[in-house]
């Protein structure tokens, strides 16, 4: 049963849906406050950081910020998707995010690249409200801003200031998992289907929503809302994915885009188990140290998820992500930035750290932070590939 003080702070919360929004809307931003400052603090540290250190070895902090999948994304919002012709198809990058920062460059004298920044800065402090709300909502208002303020701290947060659809798709899928559990289904299911619409990885999310909505459709609860929710949620997913098919001339085009010009097959695990081996058991660069260090990190928080007996949607949404990353061949140095979107596995660490009291938590949250600075920069400025 939901009790009393945590109907009030869903109240404040919640996005407002009866009259007098607006007033709703102001109190619920006012309650959200400390967590959405937390967050663009420690990212603006990262940022500015970032900067000066580009400036001293001569390089571009834009241009930083937009490099390798940046790149990508930003040539789609310019010139839109390049067919199948080529090796590696820019049909293997979901619409939402380049169709946003093509909508903001078409009505504002932002460039391309400046309008891909804000807009996945923008949807960064949507995705921190988002984790915020979560964390209140199942825990208490410190609790959320500390899940907000670990989520821009963690390793590869930089990404999160990038030009990259990571912060798009956490804002969706925290915001279709506040309103799964808050029961409000047409708000779930519009949101998971914008999900789909914005990274493979709705793949992960997808099924929480339709489980939720049977479940609910078996109880023969909240009428017809679960229906329409579970209809939803797949549509911009499977239409993405019938689209690239049908460009393609094949039912499983886009699955053959990842395999043939990606390299990116699903192996049950094989290839990650082999590349963190050799990760710890030889000398590799930092980066695939820690890629492998947040591997193990993420695993051992699922299993403290699971004892903390977290709500299984929250679960269900990070085991899968847990299974589609780790479990997915290629690309060993991104696995933890495919991670990012994860963030219930932070949930266990943010309680704790409220619970020990402000002075320790912020102690450990400056640790974590010079540290998630420092490796930032290093991502952007030494590391050559993808983060």
């Amino acid at each position: 049963m939901v009790t009393a003080e945590r109907q009030q702070q869903s109240a404040a919360v919640a996005a407002p849906t009866r009259p007098g929004r607006v007033r709703r809307l102001r109190d619920a931003a006012r309650y959200a406050l400390p967590g959405l400052a937390a967050y663009a603090l420690i990212r603006l540290v990262g940022v500015v950081v970032l900067a000066v250190w580009a400036d001293r070895v001569g390089v571009s902090p834009g241009e930083s910020l937009a490099k390798s999948d940046g790149v990508w994304y930003l040539a789609i919002a310019q010139h839109g998707y390049d067919g199948y012709e080529k090796t590696q198809s820019n049909m293997a990058f979901f619409p939402l995010y380049p169709g946003l920062t093509a909508a903001l460059d078409r009505i504002s004298p932002l460039s391309t690249r400046d309008a891909g920044l804000i807009v996945a800065w923008l949807a960064g402090l949507a995705a921190a409200w988002g984790l915020f709300a979560i964390g209140a909502y199942l825990h208490d208002r410190r609790s959320g801003v500390l899940l907000a303020a670990l989520w821009a701290a963690v390793p590869h947060a930089v990404v999160e200031s990038m030009a990259y659809s990571e912060t798009l798709f956490t804002a969706l899928a925290a915001w279709t998992l506040y309103a799964l559990l808050r029961g409000h289904w047409i708000t779930a299911g519009l949101l998971c289907l914008f999900a789909g619409l914005t990274r493979p990885t709705a793949s992960s999310l997808i099924p929480v929503v339709g489980l939720a909505a049977l479940v609910a459709i078996i109880r023969r609860r909240d009428g017809w809302r679960p229906w329409v929710a579970a209809l939803l949620a797949p549509a911009g997913w499977l239409g993405y994915l019938a689209w690239v098919g049908s460009e393609v001339g094949r039912p499983d085009g886009w699955f053959h885009i990842q395999s043939a010009g990606w390299g990116s097959t699903f192996d049950f695990g094989v290839y990650t188990v082999s590349r963190g081996r050799e990760a710890l058991a030889q000398t590799a660069p930092p980066q695939l140290f820690v890629v492998s260090l947040v591997a193990l990190l993420a695993l051992m928080f699922f299993v403290l998820s699971v004892l903390d007996r977290q709500p299984w949607q929250l679960l269900i949404y990070s085991g899968l992500l847990l299974v589609t990353t780790l479990g997915t061949a290629g690309y060993y140095q991104s696995k933890a930035r495919f991670l990012l979107p994860a963030f219930p596995l932070l949930l266990p660490a943010a309680v704790a750290l409220a619970r020990a009291g402000w002075a320790r938590a912020t102690t450990v949250l400056v640790a974590v932070v010079a540290f998630s600075t420092y490796f930032g920069g290093y991502l952007l400025l030494i590391w050559p590939w993808s983060p």
